[in-house]
């Protein structure tokens, strides 16, 4: 019951099926994995809840080291992008300083599903760049936005 009334509360402000639409169609071209978990009720350092969440949700395991994950606390505005040792090694911290540079400017003019997506979509053609999909892979993480 909880989970539901949140769920309403985040669609106002959060589109979870565009999100879902593009964390898909980023990945039918890599390897790697992207996930969106939203944090509605939030106190706290935001960082390393993103990093709990990232252990918490599988996100290690990819045989790649090449999963990303958009923490976001969308009451407060403030989100983590964070990329798993592989991807990081192969585009560098001022790939993440230019994707939240970009993500938080659509934030602050109140599009945060804007954001997303284009965060998503950025993130996605360098998993693709570095990490083309294999056909042969196995299933992957689930696209759906994981709401903590």
């Amino acid at each position: 019951m909880v989970k539901h009334f949140v769920h309403r509360k985040l669609a106002k402000h959060v589109d979870t099926a565009a999100i879902e639409r593009a964390i898909a169609a980023a990945e039918l071209q890599t390897s790697g994995q992207i996930r969106v978990s939203l944090a509605p009720h939030f106190w706290g350092d935001v960082r390393r809840t993103a990093e709990r969440a990232f252990e918490r949700m599988g996100m290690t395991a990819t045989p790649h080291r090449n999963a990303v994950l958009f923490f976001v606390v969308p009451a407060r505005r403030k989100f983590v992008v964070l990329g798993d040792a592989g991807i990081h090694e192969k585009v560098g911290q001022e790939f993440w300083e230019r994707v939240t540079a970009a993500v938080s400017e659509r934030f602050r003019e109140g599009d945060l599903t804007g954001g997303l997506v284009h965060g998503i979509q950025t993130v996605g053609e360098q998993l693709a760049r570095h990490f083309p999909h294999d056909p042969g892979s196995a299933p992957g993480l689930p696209n759906t936005v994981d709401i903590s």
